[in-house]
C-alpha cells in the first residue's frame, strides 16, 4: 500500500484532507447532477417539470443515500483489513458485495417501476405535476442498477485508501449528464423526463469508467470469479452497514415526509423548498466527505491498534468542517443562491425563506458527521442508527410537521426543524463518547 494511502503514521490534518478533498471533490459533481437537472428544468421546463425533478429526486436521494450508507460496511471492512495487514480478505468481500448489491438493484427495480404512481401520491405530488413525477421516478427506477453499482464501486475504492479515482470517473459522469440536460431539456424539451433520462445515462458512464479503472488498477489483493457468491464476508459488511442503512431509510422517509408536509403549501412552495434543498445538498457536501473519510482513516487506525490516533482524527475533522460551515452561515444569508435556480421570484422568495431557517446547521452538522464517521470507523453503527433515529424521528420530524399546520406556516419555521435535532444528536453522541471512554479506561484497569 503507497505512503499516501496509509492513514495510521504521518500529519493527521494533511492526509485527511489529502483523502478526504477527492471525496469532496466527487459529491459535488453528483450533486450537481439534481442542481442541473433543477437548474435546466427550471430555466427551459415548467413550474410543474421543476416541482417534479424536486419531489422525484428525493425519492432517488433516499436510495441514493441507503446504498451508499449500506455500502458503508464494504468501505469500512476492507479499511480495517489493510489496517490488520489482512489484504487477502478483501477480495472474498468484493465477490459477496456484488452479490448482495446486484439483488438489492432488482428489488428496487421492481419497486421503483411498478409503484411509480403511488409513490408519487404518496409524496403528495402537486395534481398539476402528478404525471411528471411519476415519469421521472419511473425513469430513475429503469437505471437503478447503474446508481447501485456506482456507489458500491466507490465505496470499495475509498476502502482501499484511493479517493482520487471515483472523482475521474464522477467527472466524467457530470459532463455526460450536463450535455444531456442540454440536448434533452432544453433542446427537445422533455421537461422531467430529459433531466430523468440525461441523469441515467451519466450514471452509466460512470460505472463504465470506474470498471475500467479498476481493472487497470494495481490491487493488493487476488479476486476470483470462486468470490462472487454469499459468503462469510456478507454477513461481516451488512452487519456494519445494515445500521446504517436502515437508519438513513428511516432518516430519508422523514425528508419525503418533509417534503409532503411542504407539498401541502402549494406549488410555489413546492418548488422553492425543492430549490432550497438542492442548495442545502451542496453545503452539506464538506461534512459529508468528512464523514465518508473518517470512517476510512479511522477504521485503518482501529484496525492498527491506534486508538489514539484515531480520537484525533475525530477532533480535526471537527475543527475543518466548523470552520467552513462558518463561511456557508454566512452565504446562506443572502437569496443570491436561491435567484440561480429559478426566474420565478416566488419560488425564489420561498426557497430563501427555508434557507433562513436552515443555515445554523451548516456549523453543527460539522460536529456531528464528523463524530459519526469515527462511530462508523470504529464498528459502532449500531449506536450511529439509534442516535440517528432519536434526532430524526423524535425530534426534526414531529418539530417540522408541528411548524407545517400552524395558521402562520412558512418555510423558515420549518427549516428550523434541522439544526434544533442536530444539537440534540451532538449531545446524544458526546454523552456516548465519554461512555465508550469510560468503559475502555476500566477495560484497562482490571487488566
Amino acid at each position: 500500500m503507497s505512503n499516501t494511502a496509509d492513514f495510521t503514521q504521518g500529519s493527521i490534518l494533511k492526509k485527511l484532507c489529502r483523502f478526504m478533498l477527492p471525496v469532496l471533490g466527487a459529491l459535488i459533481l453528483q450533486a450537481a447532477y439534481g442542481a442541473v437537472d433543477l437548474l435546466v428544468v427550471g430555466r427551459f421546463g415548467s413550474t410543474s417539470g421543476l416541482s417534479a425533478v424536486s419531489t422525484g429526486s428525493q425519492v432517488l436521494n433516499l436510495v441514493t443515500f441507503v446504498v451508499t450508507q449500506l455500502a458503508m460496511g464494504v468501505t469500512v471492512l476492507i479499511a480495517r483489513y489493510i489496517g490488520e495487514k489482512r489484504e487477502k480478505e478483501i477480495g472474498a468481500v468484493l465477490g459477496g458485495a456484488a452479490v448482495v448489491f446486484a439483488i438489492l438493484a432488482g428489488c428496487l427495480f421492481v419497486l421503483l417501476v411498478l409503484f411509480a404512481r403511488p409513490i408519487s401520491v404518496l409524496m403528495q405530488a402537486p395534481q398539476e405535476a402528478l404525471a411528471l413525477t411519476t415519469g421521472y421516478v419511473r425513469i430513475c427506477g429503469c437505471g437503478i442498477l447503474f446508481i447501485v453499482a456506482y456507489n458500491v464501486l466507490s465505496a470499495v475504492f475509498r476502502g482501499l485508501g484511493d479517493s482520487r479515482s471515483p472523482l475521474l470517473f464522477v467527472l466524467v459522469a457530470c459532463l455526460v449528464n450536463v450535455a444531456g440536460d442540454l440536448v434533452l431539456v432544453a433542446g427537445l424539451h422533455l421537461d422531467a423526463a430529459g433531466a430523468a433520462l440525461a441523469t441515467v445515462l451519466a450514471q452509466a458512464v460512470s460505472v463504465g469508467c470506474a470498471l475500467a479503472i479498476l481493472r487497470r488498477k494495481k490491487l493488493p489483493f487476488t479476486f476470483r470469479k470462486s468470490d462472487v457468491r454469499l459468503n462469510e464476508q456478507c454477513r461481516r459488511f451488512l452487519t456494519i452497514g445494515l445500521p446504517l442503512a436502515l437508519q438513513e431509510f428511516l432518516t430519508q422517509l422523514s425528508f419525503l415526509a418533509l417534503c409532503a408536509f411542504v407539498n401541502r403549501l402549494g406549488l410555489a412552495a413546492s418548488s422553492g423548498y425543492g430549490v432550497a434543498s438542492k442548495i442545502v445538498s451542496f453545503v452539506m457536501l464538506v461534512p459529508s466527505a468528512l464523514m465518508q473519510s473518517m470512517a476510512s482513516f479511522v477504521a485503518q487506525n482501529i484496525g492498527a491498534d491506534n486508538v489514539k490516533r484515531a480520537k484525533k482524527s475525530m477532533l480535526t475533522g471537527i475543527a475543518v468542517g466548523v470552520a467552513f460551515g462558518i463561511v456557508m452561515f454566512v452565504l446562506l444569508k443572502g437569496d443570491v443562491l436561491a435567484g440561480l435556480f429559478s426566474t420565478d421570484a416566488e419560488v425564489v422568495r420561498r426557497g430563501f425563506e427555508y434557507l433562513r431557517g436552515f443555515a445554523p446547521e451548516t456549523i453543527v452538522t460539522a460536529v456531528l458527521f464528523s463524530m459519526v464517521g469515527y462511530f462508523n470507523g470504529s464498528n459502532q453503527t449500531l449506536w450511529v442508527m439509534i442516535q440517528g433515529l432519536i434526532q430524526t424521528l423524535l425530534v426534526r420530524l414531529p418539530l417540522a410537521y408541528y411548524m407545517s399546520i400552524q395558521p402562520n406556516a412558512s418555510l423558515t419555521k420549518i427549516g428550523i426543524s434541522a439544526p434544533v435535532a442536530t444539537v440534540v444528536g451532538i449531545v446524544l453522541n458526546i454523552g456516548f463518547f465519554l461512555y465508550l471512554n469510560r468503559r475502555d479506561a476500566a477495560k484497562r484497569d482490571a487488566e
